[in-house]
């Protein structure tokens, strides 16, 4: 914990800024030395402070491309006396997002790092291989410091497997949520390893889909460094992450102790273990992996899986057939008897999933969006009562209506039957698809199949006897408690996320969607009580009245979405960008120039909350968009234009900003190419942190660039984006980009911006823009700074 509240107390530490660069460097070389000085003669310490330039191309927030000059990385290698052949790598970064002291993301880590060098440096046990500790000073500049490292270090090469510790939430259980790629070796050293085992193949396949709008290291040591690892991230609370609430006071001591002693565990283990030196012969496909209630994990080869599953389905396909088909003079009947159950359980769900997005699309419509945000049982009173009550009643329309006078014994069972197909059907799907989750489906196959089995005749008698309730809740009980385990940890991931996933996702239909596939999941098996029980009226009037009441209560705006709540805040997120904007000409004259505070919220409801405190702020100002610029001529820090709209952006007109250290943008040549195109180069000197904005006119063509591999990656939208940042001092950047024109071009081939962020020291933030931040309310996290746009065309 000392180390870590050492490093919070530095302050921000944004890259470029002397926090990053010289005290937070500084701290981490004074113990490191310290740790150095007290190593047994087992092992060899060697440091090395990195300041890599490079530039690379990503498709993560819809396309861009980054450039970094002199960031800075500080690396440690710890091995064996006679030294090693082989590394494994431990990753953090120290460098946090601009005014938040980012305990979570990433001191802790760095913490913990230092605490596990110190302890590995003191046994006197020599290791077999390397183990190479990375403090990376610039992930939160979309992971430049770890390009840098693994693709320009000396001891890059000798890496074989890495752990990257990062965090979405601040403190709690640290979450393996990616592994591999493939590379079964490293889940096993884990699940042998890891004394306080947290992991899950599902949560790798929801982050790997693309769903979270975030990424980690663990990309670039995959994707450029071909190096398989192992991705942990703390997930609790993400409420404060990347805000100024992330303190060290906040991550519990059990906490770092945790991730401590597992991490310390599977390093240990895989600078030990033989099949490190050999990692690349050890790719065989991909792993199954999850923990049972964080006692231990499970971990078997992808296409083990792939075989029990469609052994699994085979058998509850066979199950149904046999017993559909019997005896065959009823067979047509029973067909079409399964076949109606089978549809009217399809049909109920579909019905309830339109119903409670309905109520859900109606509630952010009002404007009462959010409002379990900060009270999580509202979602649950809203939305999984409307559901469970839907599903009751299609179903109790259905007995009374439409299985008028049948055997009620009969109706149970084939219900549960056509759940059963329903998840054997799943199961073979998801399976033929590839998707490694589907696991959670053979559960709900397996177990359930078995408990029929085991109860076949009580199934069928009239009258449930307590034998068959006891025996039938005991079957259920290995999948219904795993989903509610696995719910729990997908909602307390997803909810907090809703909170800064801009203002195109309307959140209350994400968590209305998770809510009803979650209640449809948990009722598949209980929709045959609904056939079984004399009446659902009492279970119907108590869900609809719990249902009425929280609906009146959230219209009311009785739940206000955000809490400022010292022990627990749950804070609105706003940014603010003080902006002086200047559009040019063909001719280089200045046509158009605006000063202004350009307003941000990160979430669905805008600014709606605001207005009362900052009256100034409202619908009087929305953002116009400059149709002729890249991005609207509007100063994006990274290109997630695609997650806000216009309509939920607001410039406030301000005085013109004056940085003391103003942008130098300069045209250094104009060359004609062969083949018709014409090479343009620029020298650029500014702040640490600028965002190039590139739109070649209709008919032009970015052919090639300076940056990356040559090839241009254009953004959602068709612009072009350049992320550039640097460390303390950088030479003036160089560059060039290379079009194709047609012959006339009157009004030139390419319209070019460029975006200076001040984010730290005495450029950062106006009087105005201090003053403004000042009056906004203490339930919100707004982060402000300066910048200038300027737009030129070529």
């Amino acid at each position: 914990r000392g180390y870590l509240d050492n490093i919070t107390a530095i302050g921000p530490r944004t890259v470029g800024s002397p926090e990053n660069e010289v005290l937070a460097v500084n701290y981490l070389l004074e113990q490191i030395r310290a740790i150095e000085r007290e190593s047994t003669d087992a092992h060899k310490i060697s440091v090395d402070i990195q300041r890599p330039t490079g530039s690379f191309s990503i498709d993560f927030l819809g396309g861009f491309t980054s450039y970094y000059a002199n960031i800075t990385n500080v690396v440690v290698k710890l091995e064996p006396r006679n030294g090693a052949q082989h590394a494994v790598l431990s990753n953090c970064h120290f460098d946090s997002v601009p005014n938040t002291p980012g305990a979570s993301d990433d001191a802790v880590s760095c913490a913990v790092m230092l605490e596990i060098l110190n302890t590995l440096s003191k046994s006197s046990e020599p290791l077999q291989h390397a183990v190479i500790f990375l403090f990376n000073g610039a992930e939160e500049n979309i992971l430049q410091a770890s390009h840098g490292f693994i693709t320009q270090h000396e001891w890059a090469k000798s890496i074989r497997a890495f752990i990257n510790l990062e965090a979405a939430g601040v403190g709690g259980k640290e979450l393996v949520f990616q592994t591999g790629p493939e590379n079964p070796w490293l889940v096993q050293a884990y699940v042998v390893a890891a004394k306080h085992p947290f992991a899950s193949v599902v949560a790798q396949e929801i982050f790997q889909s693309g769903i979270i709008p975030a990424d980690t290291d663990f990309r670039i040591y995959r994707d450029f460094g071909n190096v398989p690892g192992i991705d942990l991230a703390f997930i609790e609370n993400g409420y404060i992450y990347h805000t100024e609430y992330d303190t060290s006071d906040r991550i519990l001591t059990d906490s770092i102790q945790r991730a401590g002693d597992n991490i310390l565990a599977v390093l240990k283990y895989l600078a030990t273990s033989d099949k490190l030196a050999k990692s690349f012969e050890y790719r065989h496909g991909n792993v199954v992996f999850f923990d049972v209630l964080g006692l231990f994990v499970l971990a078997y080869p992808a296409r083990v899986g792939t075989i029990m599953n469609y052994i699994t389905a085979a058998i509850a396909f066979l199950y149904l057939s046999k017993k559909v088909l019997q005896p065959r003079t009823r067979a047509i009947h029973n067909l079409k008897k399964f076949f109606t159950a089978f549809s009217l359980t399809l049909i109920s769900w579909v019905c309830t999933l339109v119903t409670v997005l309905i109520v859900a699309v109606f509630i952010s419509v009002i404007g009462r969006s959010l409002s379990w945000y900060t009270h999580f049982y509202v979602s649950v009173f809203l939305y999984g009562t409307a559901a469970a009550a839907k599903l009751i009643l299609v179903h109790t329309l259905a007995k009374k209506f439409f299985y008028k006078n049948m055997n009620e014994q009969y109706l149970g069972d084939i219900f549960f039957d056509a759940s059963l197909m329903i998840w054997s059907i799943a199961l073979a799907v998801i399976t033929q698809i590839g998707l490694c989750s589907a696991f959670i489906c053979t559960l709900w196959v397996a177990f359930p199949l078995l408990a029929k089995l085991m109860i076949h005749k009580e199934f069928s008698q009239k009258g449930a006897s307590m034998k068959f309730v006891m025996m039938y809740m005991l079957g259920m009980f290995v999948p219904y408690l795993y989903m509610m385990y696995l719910s729990w940890t997908v909602f307390e991931m997803f909810t907090p996320i809703m909170g800064r996933s801009g203002s195109e996702i309307l959140p209350d239909v994400v968590l209305a969607g998770f809510i009803v596939v979650i209640t449809m999941i948990l009722s598949s098996y209980f929709i045959n009580f609904i056939y079984l029980v004399k009446s659902t009226k009492t279970t119907l009037i108590t869900l609809t009245t719990v249902f009425v009441v929280t609906l009146i209560l959230v219209c009311s705006g009785i739940f206000f979405p955000y809490s400022s709540d010292a022990a627990n805040p749950k804070p609105k997120r706003v940014f603010l960008q003080h902006t002086s904007r200047r559009f040019h000409d063909l001719d280089g004259n200045m046509v158009k120039s605006d000063s202004g505070i350009w307003i941000n919220g990160f979430d669905y409801n805008g600014i709606s909350h605001i207005t009362p405190h900052v009256p100034e702020i409202n619908d009087t100002i929305r953002t116009p968009c400059e149709e002729q610029a890249p991005f609207c001529g509007l100063p994006w820090i990274l290109p997630v234009h695609f997650m806000f709209r216009l309509v939920k952006n607001w410039y406030l007109p301000a005085p013109e900003v004056f940085p003391r250290s103003p942008i130098h943008f300069k045209v250094l040549s104009k060359e004609l190419m062969p083949g018709n195109s014409m090479r343009l180069s620029f020298e650029v000197s500014g702040p640490s942190h600028m965002s190039l904005y590139v739109r070649p006119h209709e008919g032009s063509a970015l052919s090639t660039w300076s940056f990356g591999d040559g090839m241009p990656v254009a953004s959602l939208g068709g612009d072009y984006f350049v992320f550039y940042s640097h460390g303390l001092q950088a030479t003036p950047w160089h560059f060039w980009v290379e079009l194709t024109a047609p012959e006339k071009h009157s009004d030139g081939i390419v319209s070019l911006a460029i975006a200076a962020h001040y984010f730290f020291g005495e450029d950062q933030k106006s009087p105005q823009l201090y003053a403004l931040l000042e009056r906004f309310p203490n339930w919100t996290f707004s982060s402000g700074w300066s910048c200038t746009y300027d737009l030129f065309v070529f």
